[in-house]
């Protein structure tokens, strides 16, 4: 008969519930206390593996408490407001809003454009000129209301839970090659005078994370699955929007998200930031090749 360690939830089956997430079914057991751990609560181990709250008081292993901070399920440490990050990007999301609206001039030097004006005129300026930095302004500026209000909301919803997941430093760098990935694939693709701003490629390199991350959580995909052809078919079916930045960021948080999650522990830090090297020397190949076709 299994004995089940104190404060282990079954349901009706038998069946043993996490004792974090008491909704969520497992097979898996602390090898310290024996409480039963879903995959999010795992926590790699020298054998098996062990719940936060054991890591954390790093009891029995003849270490300080320190050699074996709890980690997520990417390898970042947890951190006591799993929500910083977000918060910080909405913050300067929202700060650039207002000033472009204060100081209506500032716009244009923010926005993505390839080079404007076209030949003849002289002088000109944009991306092909060397204003690389518009490709990082252009993912933290919006002008329409709607458009920063849908953006942060998507921030918000699916910032919180993959910033827990993947910890501050991988989540920060998913987000903003995410968006680089964006506004690189828009330079290449869309006209040299054709102004892009807002946050989509980021956003859409999270979408592309969460699923990612959800697939590797054996949680439903229906709910992420039906969000995401929402906003392609928005992305496609409505006029005036980038949807080469919703595509590039994407296919970046995709492969990003998958080295963040299922990268072995043993060469966790190599592959995924290896990743994120590969992504950046694309997004700068991307960048090169449309300068010398403009210039």
């Amino acid at each position: 008969m299994d004995d089940q360690a104190a404060g282990s939830p079954q349901d009706a089956r038998g069946v043993l519930a996490c004792y974090r997430h008491p909704d969520r079914e497992t097979g898996i057991r602390c090898t310290r206390c024996e409480r039963p751990i879903c995959p999010e609560c795992m926590i790699s181990a020298s054998v098996g593996f062990q719940c936060p709250e054991c890591v954390r008081g790093g009891s029995g292993t003849g270490h300080a408490p320190t050699a074996s901070m709890p980690r997520t399920i990417a390898g970042g440490t947890i951190a006591a407001d799993p929500r910083l990050v977000t918060k910080i990007l909405l913050g300067i999301n929202a700060a650039v809003f207002i000033a472009v609206h204060v100081w209506s001039s500032l716009l244009g030097h923010l926005v993505l454009i390839g080079v404007w004006p076209p030949a003849p005129f002289h002088p000109t300026e944009g991306v092909a000129e060397g204003e690389w930095y518009r490709l990082v302004t252009s993912m933290f500026t919006h002008e329409a209301i709607w458009h920063i209000a849908f953006n942060m909301l998507s921030l918000w919803w699916l910032g919180g839970p993959l910033e827990q997941a993947l910890g501050r430093a991988r989540y920060l760098a998913l987000y903003l090659i995410s968006g680089l990935a964006g506004s690189a694939l828009t330079y290449l693709l869309a006209s040299g005078s054709t102004a892009s701003l807002g946050a989509s490629g980021a956003i859409f390199g999270l979408f592309g994370a969460t699923a990612v991350l959800v697939r590797r959580l054996n949680y439903d995909m229906r709910p992420i699955i039906a969000l995401l052809v929402i906003n392609l078919i928005f992305t496609f079916g409505w006029s005036n929007i980038a949807w080469q930045a919703h595509i590039g960021g994407l296919v970046a948080g995709v492969v990003i998200g998958y080295a963040m999650v299922h990268a072995p522990r043993e060469r966790r830090a190599l592959i995924q930031y290896g990743t994120c090297a590969l992504v950046l020397a694309v997004v700068v190949s991307v960048t090169l090749v449309r300068t010398a076709q403009l210039v």
